[in-house]
């Protein structure tokens, strides 16, 4: 990451920033461009993070394994919940690594490096 450090209240003013349809929809197109790289790189980092070791596989065998349908079925949805969770926060860390690049490319264009 840059040497920048953001406060709390800068981060929320980013946050209701990028809640403005038109930031959001920009960002949406920049991801788009990028996701097959970025979908790449997620999976090797939750590879690399132990996320589809063992300890998943076995949590796959645990829930396919409860009898009960509606337990399964919560069970499942808890997994999914998770790996969305660990995907999400994943995703950040991808991201505020390429802003971090792409500032540090600008930087280079501008001879301010």
């Amino acid at each position: 990451m840059a040497d920048q450090r953001y406060s709390a209240e800068q981060v929320d003013a980013a946050v209701e920033a990028i809640a403005d349809g038109e930031r959001f929809g920009q960002a949406q197109e920049i991801v788009t461009h990028a996701a097959p790289g970025l979908q790449q790189i997620l999976g090797h980092a939750l590879d690399a993070g132990g996320f589809f070791d063992s300890a998943h596989q076995g949590e796959i065998a645990r829930v396919v394994a409860i009898e009960d349908q509606q337990q399964r079925r919560v069970a499942l949805a808890e997994l999914i919940a998770e790996e969305s969770r660990m995907a999400m926060l994943v995703g950040v860390a991808v991201g505020l690594a390429l802003a971090d690049e792409l500032a540090g490319a600008e930087k280079s264009r501008d001879g301010s490096a």
